[in-house]
């Protein structure tokens, strides 16, 4: 590193008491050495003036107009933070340069002045990114562009967003073939992967780096753990009874973030705790992704000014805002992840060398487990890994669509920058020719005009049909898209409520499942309403919810076989596991604990039926996925139906016949083979396929829907793209979006890959059935979801107690 270039800097750091970190200067020297890379450094060590600096540094010698550096950001709160950051050094180290943001809710007048005067540094998200890539005048300023950083790249790795960022670096490097691209990222698993991602194919190797910071960030985990584990709930996912500690933590604090895991927690949190302590109006605020931006703005603000003693959040605070003053978090429930957990716990001590400190909350006892597995998973290191998304082609097709409105379509060129992207490197030149085809005729739909989007000109360039098609598409950019709830209605009439699609999906003509405390039988889905009758039959699928299915992490789950495995062998040193060991010891009394190289399977009778429960201890996703992969397999023996609940540590079969388990061992029940087409046989492969298809139709352009305030309702955005999904499905199955849908419902909804690993890795334990004779502890929260939608909570708690007190007694 030259200092020289750097004395001005030196000397700001050395005024403000700070000194650079080693990693800093590491990035500042490759910088200079025009290396492009990755920065892992954790939560508050200094990471941003690590990539902003260098960028400072030598754009004071430039003297063109225009952007010389774009910073990415993957939430608009974050750009906030960022704008301060630099104008902070820009005005330190005594440049002329504006920093200007681009954001979802920049004004138009600022962009129009944007447009007329390009900031220095701009600080955008990936959407609006591609909006100036669908705009001739924007894509021009980006001519002289010297950097771009991608922050929180590890929050877009794993996503279509991702996909997007990717290829539109693809489009810049082709711009600019000296353009250094670097990444943040907080620590996961496969950082390297990360950094040839974002890279690209063909990067130079010799001139790329990931740079670690060398900081070990000291975060404190205190686990609120329960006064007595048996009188606390078994399941559940609120836990309110603990709420006085809370209270406690708040009171100690000069502000608190209370993490919540869905929206509907976050409010009742909220309300309970005021009831609890009436003087925590006005200094008590919420925070979640449903709330206005205004209010969102105001909470920030306002805690970050220190007028907030505490805010009841979800992830819609889990990165993003420099909350300096946070000194304590409270976690609710498990996150169910070891990075989520992470980087939460960050929230509070956001400075260089603060220490970090999160409460854990258990919302029913079995979560000591996970606060005592997420603590040493976190001392290991051992962090998830972020797995890239790959031939997303509903993104390609809107991608090309931009590049069309844009500087237009040059087929050859594109196709040459889009296989230099890791997400399409494997894209062949039939595939290129099918989705180009695709975007200019409609294929199958080219009878209809609005499916026909490019037209080529006598240069052979491709261009927008027209401007109403170009703002159309102008309007649609991005990848984001939300869930949908379908109304439940009697085919007779009268309303119930509302559910969400991923449940519908997995149904067929005839199914039962539970709702309102009502046994109901699927008729058919029209309009965005799905019709049933009354069943007189008490079996059927138990509906969970999206807010709550937050998927257990293999790290974690992992974890989780361990801890249970140390108990086994007297290894405990965790104090959440030795509160947990009257629990564990009923467990073991009246049925085995599995150590590592056990699988466990319970079956037993009661009133309800014959119940046969499994133990995987591999997540809820993979759970729901097996279950229906097992009564499937298990109906080829002999014809019966099954009640199919499950959590993150095992699933229930309830049959009311007698199941005819070892005969189904004998003939493969977890087996892999066969793995793909079982599936298929198993779970309605068109309808979850047909699920996945409404988002791909949106990315991809197909469906419109509607200019502001004019919005389509969802039920046509549904009906609009289950008919261009039967259309393919009928004429043109080859289609690659068509092909998507599915591909997506076997990797995303059922997480087949690692279902497969979880079945080989049953197959290689000892399996052991234990016939306890009633439910056990391991047992007892996965019966209580699903008697959760049967009964009133008046009856459920009734319930509820009578079984504890069953399993206390033996």
């Amino acid at each position: 590193m030259d200092e020289s270039l750097y004395k001005s800097v030196l000397a700001w750091f050395e005024r403000k008491g700070w000194q650079p970190h080693p990693f800093q200067l590491e990035v500042w020297q490759k910088y200079d050495a025009s290396f492009s890379g990755l920065i892992n450094a954790p939560t508050g060590s200094g990471k941003t003036y690590s990539a902003l600096i260098p960028i400072l540094v030598h754009g004071s010698r430039q003297k063109t107009k225009g952007i010389k550096a774009i910073w990415i950001c993957p939430i608009r709160a974050l750009a906030k933070e960022i704008e301060i950051s630099a104008l902070r050094a820009i005005d330190a180290l005594g440049m002329d340069w504006s920093v200007g943001v681009r954001t979802g809710d920049t004004s138009q007048s600022d962009r129009r002045k944007q447009k007329l005067k390009p900031p220095d540094i701009l600080i955008t998200t990936p959407e609006s990114l591609h909006l100036m890539l669908a705009s001739p005048k924007d894509t021009g300023a980006l001519s002289h562009l010297d950097a771009l950083i991608v922050d929180e790249w590890h929050e877009l790795l794993g996503s279509k967003r991702g996909v997007q960022m990717e290829l539109a670096l693809s489009r810049l490097r082709a711009m600019n073939d000296k353009l250094k691209v670097w990444g943040i990222s907080a620590t996961i698993g496969n950082l390297e992967e990360a950094k040839e991602v974002l890279l690209g194919c063909g990067y130079n190797v010799h001139r790329s780096c990931i740079v670690k910071a060398k900081i070990k960030k000291e975060t404190i985990i205190k686990t609120i753990i329960p006064a007595e584990v048996e009188t606390y709930p078994w399941s559940g996912h609120l836990g309110i009874q603990l709420l006085p500690n809370v209270l406690d933590v708040i009171k100690n604090s000069k502000s608190t973030l209370v993490f919540t895991n869905t929206r509907a927690q976050c409010e009742i949190w909220y309300q309970k705790l005021l009831e609890a302590d009436p003087d925590l109006a006005g200094v008590m605020a919420m925070h979640h992704g449903s709330m206005s931006k205004e209010l969102r703005s105001w909470v920030e603000e306002a805690l970050h000014d220190c007028r907030l003693s505490a805010v009841v959040c979800t992830s819609s605070l889990d990165l993003g805002v420099d909350f300096r003053p946070v000194e304590s978090i409270v976690q609710v429930g498990s996150p169910k992840g070891v990075a989520r957990f992470l980087q939460r716990a960050g929230r509070s001590g956001h400075r260089p060398g603060a220490v970090s400190q999160i409460h854990f909350l258990p919302t029913n006892s079995l979560e000591l487990i996970e606060a005592a597995a997420l603590k040493e998973a976190i001392e290991k290191g051992k962090m998830e890994s972020r797995m890239p998304v790959i031939r997303a082609f509903d993104v390609l097709a809107q991608y090309l669509v931009t590049i069309a409105v844009g500087s237009g379509l040059r087929p050859d060129n594109l196709f040459r920058e889009i296989i230099t992207t890791h997400a399409f490197s494997s894209l062949s030149h039939e595939e290129w020719q099918s989705i180009l085809g695709f975007v200019v005729s409609g294929g199958s739909l080219s009878e209809y005009n609005e499916y026909k989007k490019l037209a080529k000109g006598s240069d052979g360039i491709y261009r927008i049909i027209n401007r109403s098609a170009a703002n159309r598409h102008r309007m649609s950019i991005g990848t984001i898209v939300g869930d949908g709830t379908l109304s439940v209605r009697y085919v007779k009439g009268g309303k119930l409520g509302t559910i969400e699609e991923w449940f519908v999906a997995q149904l067929h003509a005839g199914d039962v499942f539970w709702f309102a405390g009502k046994p109901l039988e699927f008729v058919r889905i029209k309009d965005m309403t799905v019709y049933v009758k009354k069943s007189k039959s008490n079996k059927g699928k138990v509906p969970a919810w999206m807010g709550g299915r937050m998927p257990l992490s293999s790290q974690l789950s992992a974890a989780i076989r361990q801890k249970i495995d140390d108990y086994i062998h007297n290894k405990v040193k965790d104090d959440e596991i030795k509160a947990l060991a009257p629990l564990l010891d009923i467990q073991r009394e009246r049925s085995i604990l599995p150590d590592q190289s056990t699988f466990l399977i319970e079956k037993f009778e009661s009133r309800e039926g014959y119940h046969l429960l499994i133990y995987p201890f591999e997540g809820r996703f993979v759970h729901e996925g097996l279950g229906a992969l097992l009564a499937f397999r298990i109906s080829q023996i002999k014809p019966i139906t099954f009640s199919i609940a499950m959590n993150d540590y095992g699933l229930e079969l309830l049959s009311d016949q007698e199941i005819p388990l070892e005969e189904s061992i004998e003939n493969g029940l977890f087996d892999t083979k066969h793995l793909g087409r079982d599936i298929g046989n198993s779970i309605n492969a068109v309808e979850l396929a047909k699920r996945r298809f409404r988002d791909i139709a949106s990315i991809a352009g197909l469906v419109f829907k509607g200019y502001p305030g004019r919005e389509k309702r969802e039920k046509h955005l549904q009906s609009s793209s289950q008919l261009i999904f039967k259309v393919l499905q009928d004429y043109e199955p080859d289609n690659l979006l068509y092909l998507q849908a599915f591909e997506e419902a076997r990797y995303f909804e059922l997480e087949e890959l690692r279902l497969r690993d979880c079945l080989e890795r049953l197959k290689k334990q000892d399996i052991k059935i234990i016939s306890p004779g009633r439910f056990t502890p391991f047992a007892f929260p996965i019966i209580v979801d699903r008697l959760r939608e049967r009964m009133s909570s008046e009856q459920l708690d009734d319930r509820i107690k009578k079984m504890k007190l069953y399993i206390e007694k033996g």
